[in-house]
């Protein structure tokens, strides 16, 4: 069954900037075809959904875009992760294969059965994870001929109490986590983005999550690409029954674009 249209949206910015802020987690939707492989009944899945989905980043990332003094790209998935994770690897390089979240997730965040045992998972990674990535590193490519440079802006919400599938969710759970990698994330940037969520509450670097999403064709090979993760603790903008605060989404929208604004030079 082919799609009639994208699983994902860029967004134009300006001409001349670098950034572009991906969002890769925002939705919830999953096509009618793909929930047929999912074993979990209707309620159970809204849960889940509840647990794994970045709610709302995806207008944060539109109000920091709008507010930004040069507007960015946005790369926004219009899927949820529970049809495929683009960011993570497509192979055994993947360190969440352990709790059945590779790129396709056969188990749930409290590592009960998502899909069943033997699952294939190809048809999923061909029809979604290939197209996106694909995109994604036309995106990146268009940034680097149109400007010399990139600069991805990972945009993700967590939770404020660990989940089971957590492999690193020990640490310090900060208001705002900077996810860096020390090829693509430049000094410069790591305290840009410190600079800019310092009035969110405070911000420590790779804790509870680590990391940051750029292209395989870029990753690790091309110092011209930055990024960098901004992993937001959800009580920041989200109150008991997980509805958004106005205020809470303008503070943080207001603190991306500020880092927007430095990442564009």
């Amino acid at each position: 069954m082919s799609d009639p249209s994208p699983s994902f949206h860029l967004l134009p910015g300006a001409p001349d900037s670098p950034v572009i802020l991906h969002v890769p987690h925002s939705s919830r939707a999953i096509p009618a075809d793909v929930r047929d492989g999912i074993v979990l009944d209707d309620r159970a899945l809204e849960r889940e959904l509840d647990h794994i989905t970045d709610a709302h980043t995806d207008e944060i990332a539109a109000s920091a875009a709008k507010a930004a003094r040069v507007a960015p790209w946005r790369f926004v998935n219009r899927l949820s992760r529970l049809v495929v994770d683009p960011e993570r690897f497509p192979d055994e390089r993947e360190e969440m294969l352990a709790v059945g979240m590779g790129a396709v997730y056969t188990r749930t965040t409290h590592r009960e059965e998502l899909r069943p045992d033997g699952f294939d998972v190809r048809p999923l990674v061909e029809r979604y994870f290939v197209p996106y990535a694909e995109a994604m590193t036309a995106a990146v490519a268009d940034r680097l001929e149109a400007t010399g440079r990139a600069v991805i802006l990972d945009v993700h919400s967590y939770p404020s109490r660990r989940l089971p599938y957590e492999l690193h969710g020990e640490g310090p759970r900060p208001p705002v986590c900077i996810g860096t990698d020390p090829f693509h994330t430049p000094a410069e940037l790591r305290e840009a983005a410190r600079r800019a969520f310092a009035g969110c509450g405070g911000t420590e670097f790779d804790t509870p999550f680590a990391g940051t999403y750029v292209p395989l064709r870029y990753y690790g090979r091309d110092a011209r690409v930055g990024a960098l993760m901004v992993e937001i603790r959800r009580d920041l903008y989200l109150d008991e029954r997980g509805a958004p605060s106005d205020h809470g989404l303008d503070a943080l929208a207001e603190a991306l674009a500020g880092l927007v604004g430095e990442a564009s030079g």
